[in-house]
């Protein structure tokens, strides 16, 4: 069995390629899908698209459009997801996804610090995990092999 894991969450550090890389020592049966994380391409595909806009705002819903559609796309075709909320940044994408996932009636597993915990208090209560860590989301993955 091989399940596909969708990684949501913010796109600015390299903890998708901790995760994998820590599956694959693990020799876990994963394959991971997620957003876009080349941000230059993310903001500027739906110009390379559909053209160029007349505005900042026209080309941030022309991307959007495209961004969505992607998103759609991996997220019902994975087996579960994993939002990763963290400190740093804002995490607008991550909510969504994590609600989309849930809507979807996709299995989550929500990685955030105890710090945000009043914040995401009621997505985390639609979760079926809440975890601190990347590491202890890919354990919780891990007992699904055992």
């Amino acid at each position: 069995m091989n399940l596909t894991v969708y990684l949501a969450g913010q796109i600015h550090d390299n903890w998708r390629d901790e995760i994998k890389n820590q599956a694959e020592q693990l020799n876990l049966p994963l394959t991971f899908v997620g957003p876009m994380t080349d941000h230059d391409c993310s903001d500027n595909i739906g110009e390379e698209i559909l053209g160029k806009q007349p505005n900042a705002v026209l080309k941030d819903e022309a991307a959007s459009q495209i961004n969505n559609l992607r998103t759609q796309v991996l997220l019902k075709k994975s087996d579960v997801v994993i939002a990763l909320f963290g400190e740093k940044y804002k995490q607008w994408n991550s909510s969504m996804d994590a609600a989309t996932a849930i809507a979807l009636d996709k299995p989550l597993i929500l990685v955030r610090p105890e710090k945000l915990h009043h914040p995401l208090k009621e997505l985390a209560n639609k979760a079926q995990v809440v975890v601190e860590t990347p590491e202890q989301a890919l354990q919780a993955l891990a007992y699904i092999f055992e």
